[in-house]
């Protein structure tokens, strides 16, 4: 049985290296090795390597033989052929978190739309985002389709480092709010709505 203290090691390095990609802090295209990872997080060796190799596995680090980790670059096309999908499948993981959250979950998102909100009142960029992985957390658990979330986990971290590499705080704003208008429908148990909202913000984010 997977020791929980060493899996919550695990998540809590994973979180704080995906922050660093997602915040361009780790540049993209960076050639890292794992005693900076190891510096940079504060997280021990173990703990480290096993979320370098979850971030491998999404795609935002890739290992290179004789060389070390890098960064995965950004492309032109990145944006556009992510939200192709995102905007396909999340409406549909919002629909079924709505009909399957517990109370606990419920519970959850409203805390999650409370720390957006309070970082729309102090523009804090770097807050939202980890209140946005937040969100997609709790959806992971909340949405009893297993193969769904694990497509669109990759793809939200990507977003959120390309969306991060354009964002102002008025962009921010409306992300925020929208997010909350999801949250506010999958906390209801409203799976239509909650459908046509996340279709709604997956439009924003996607340009249109």
């Amino acid at each position: 049985m997977p020791d929980a203290a060493a899996e919550s090691q695990s998540h809590l390095a994973y979180l704080a290296l995906e922050q660093l990609i997602v915040t361009l802090k780790l540049r993209p295209g960076a050639l890292v090795n794992e005693k900076q990872l190891i510096e940079q997080t504060g997280h021990g060796r173990t703990p480290v390597r096993e979320a370098i190799q979850k971030l491998a596995w999404q795609g935002l680090i890739a290992v290179r033989p004789r060389v070390g980790l890098q960064i995965a670059d950004i492309e032109p096309d990145d944006h556009a052929r992510i939200m192709q999908v995102r905007r396909e499948l999340e409406p549909i993981a919002a629909a079924l978190a709505a009909e399957h959250a517990n109370l606990q979950h419920r519970d959850q998102l409203v805390l999650c739309a409370q720390k957006m909100a309070a970082c729309a009142v102090t523009a804090d960029m770097s807050g939202f985002l980890e209140a946005d992985k937040m969100f997609d957390e709790i959806m992971e658990t909340a949405c009893p389709n297993n193969f769904l979330t694990g497509a669109l986990m990759p793809l939200q971290t990507h977003a959120r480092r390309l969306w991060y590499a354009i964002a102002t705080p008025e962009r921010m704003d409306r992300s925020i709010a929208l997010h909350i208008g999801v949250i506010r429908a999958i906390q209801q148990g409203k799976a239509e709505d909650a459908r046509r909202a996340m279709a709604t913000l997956m439009d924003y984010l996607s340009g249109r």
